[in-house]
């Protein structure tokens, strides 16, 4: 005879909803181990009282929550257990808010009408900047304090400081992607740098751009500025030879021109 609080594999399986697949991986990891086995049959037998943390551990994995972070929340009290969930629901809708505007940014309709790409040429000029990896949020306070920061050094040079704020971007800068951004000015002169200040040279180089409409001029509806230079650059076989930028202010009256340093195939 046995305990009549032990429930042979099937049983506990159809009262947890689990399957004996599902049961045997359990177990495995140390999840939902059986309270005993039969060393004759190799049955195995599991408590009345286990029933409870089978079920939570179906529902977290309805979640597809990883195992080991199951894990972890099982050993937590309830209370605590849900708040880590809550943060974990948060993080979650904050991740397909950015997918959504992503995929909205994507869906150009016939009206966009961003007007043709334009060249300049740019002549060689020293480059005052910061720089630091930050996610799309951060990146207007960040070029504000660049801007105010480097002016000022500019000012107390002795040299002029009414260039436009350049923003280098190096890398793929969205709400969950950071990437290295610069931000600086252009100027001609001597100064030293301090703190975090740095200067570059830039070499003298052809520039394709758009003036950024009031409509686009906000993440990501920005992406579709990329999107139409990127396509041009590629429809007329120039390469780009640096990081895109965005200058502000723009030409034409716009917030920010969005601009790609470019060159021809043959260099």
């Amino acid at each position: 005879m046995r305990d009549d609080d032990l429930m042979l594999a099937g049983e506990f399986g159809a009262a947890s909803r689990l399957s004996p697949k599902a049961l045997r991986l359990y177990a495995e990891q140390g999840l939902l181990v059986p309270a005993s086995t039969d060393p004759a049959t190799g049955y195995r037998y599991y408590h009345r009282d286990q029933v409870a943390r089978a079920r939570l551990i179906a529902r977290l994995r309805t979640l597809n929550l990883p195992l080991a972070r199951i894990a972890m929340l099982l050993e937590l009290p309830a209370e605590s257990r849900q708040v880590e969930l809550r943060a974990w629901l948060a993080a979650q809708e904050a991740n397909l808010r950015s997918r959504r505007e992503i995929v909205g940014s994507l869906s150009r309709g016939d009206d966009d009408d961003l007007g043709p790409v334009r060249t300049r040429q740019v002549a060689e000029h020293k480059f005052l900047y910061r720089e630091q990896r930050l996610y799309v949020e951060s990146l207007e306070d960040f070029s504000i304090e660049s801007e105010v920061r480097i002016r000022a050094r500019l000012v107390a040079a002795g040299l002029p400081a009414d260039g436009p704020l350049q923003v280098h971007f190096h890398g793929f800068v969205t709400r969950d992607s950071d990437g290295p951004v610069e931000a600086g000015i252009a100027f001609e002169g001597s100064v030293e740098p301090v703190d975090d200040l740095r200067i570059r040279l830039v070499p003298a180089h052809l520039q394709a751009y758009l003036p950024v409409p009031a409509a686009c001029s906000t993440f990501p509806h920005v992406l579709r500025v990329y999107d139409a230079i990127e396509a041009w650059i590629d429809a007329n076989k120039l390469l780009c030879t640096a990081s895109p930028l965005e200058i502000r202010p723009g030409t034409e009256g716009a917030a920010f021109d969005v601009a790609y340093p470019v060159a021809t195939q043959e260099g």
